[in-house]
């Protein structure tokens, strides 16, 4: 039977909660002032209220990459680091993991990362159509029980969405420590007329050149090595 903090959940992000704890350990008191004073400055603007104009975001930026359940932040961050004329725009739901990202925000002075501290699929629903140029998911909740498979992120509706926001020649990235998971993605993305699988015949446990490995990454939770998919935007 359903909790009620999913039954809330369910009214508030749609049918299906696709993440799992809010919150864990008490935020650190550094963390949390930057939870008052920066994640109000570099925060996007409520899905609910309307678009998402992205140039507001940032001007003049080159391109626009989301990243959704960002964990601690630290690719995130990395990724922004290295390429500052980008807007890298990030969602996590979990306030300790949001926490963290504005850590690195401000000792890295990332001018360019605006947070989402919530569900990515509203996010997705207010970007304009041909908006982004990469969509990045590592490490989502795998939901291994097969009752809960049904909450995945990776759904033939959130592929669809995705096809939607990312530009001719955009690119997603899946990575997952679950072997179950990579081939339901696996499936899913093959049968969207929308994506193409890029290097198909590489191993799937090669990083790519730009993968930054992070501390749940390290961890080694799953059952099997990282699986990284990534498939292009026809």
């Amino acid at each position: 039977m359903a909790s009620d903090l999913d039954k809330a959940s369910d009214k508030a992000h749609g049918p299906l909660r696709s993440f799992g704890r809010i919150k864990a350990r008490p935020i650190k008191p550094r963390q949390a002032a930057l939870v008052d004073t920066l994640l109000p400055r570099i925060a996007v603007p409520d899905p609910a209220n309307g678009p998402i104009d992205l140039a507001a975001l940032m001007p003049g930026a080159s391109e626009a990459w989301l990243e959704i359940g960002f964990g601690g932040g630290e690719h995130m961050a990395a990724q922004a680091a290295r390429r500052p004329d980008v807007l890298v725009i990030g969602c996590e739901p979990f306030l300790n993991g949001v926490a963290s990202a504005l850590r690195h925000v401000e000792e890295q002075q990332l001018e360019n990362v605006r947070i989402h501290a919530d569900d990515a699929r509203a996010v997705v629903d207010a970007l304009p159509d041909a908006s982004l140029d990469r969509v990045l998911i590592l490490f989502p909740d795998p939901w291994q029980k097969a009752r809960h498979n049904k909450r995945r992120l990776v759904q033939d509706e959130t592929i669809a969405a995705f096809a939607r926001v990312l530009k001719p020649g955009g690119r997603l990235r899946f990575v997952t420590d679950w072997a179950d998971y990579a081939d339901w993605a696996l499936e899913r993305l093959d049968r969207s007329e929308a994506f193409g699988r890029l290097d198909a015949d590489q191993d799937w446990h090669v990083a790519p050149a730009d993968h930054v490995v992070t501390r749940y990454e390290e961890k080694k939770l799953g059952d099997t090595a990282p699986i990284f998919l990534e498939y292009e935007r026809r």
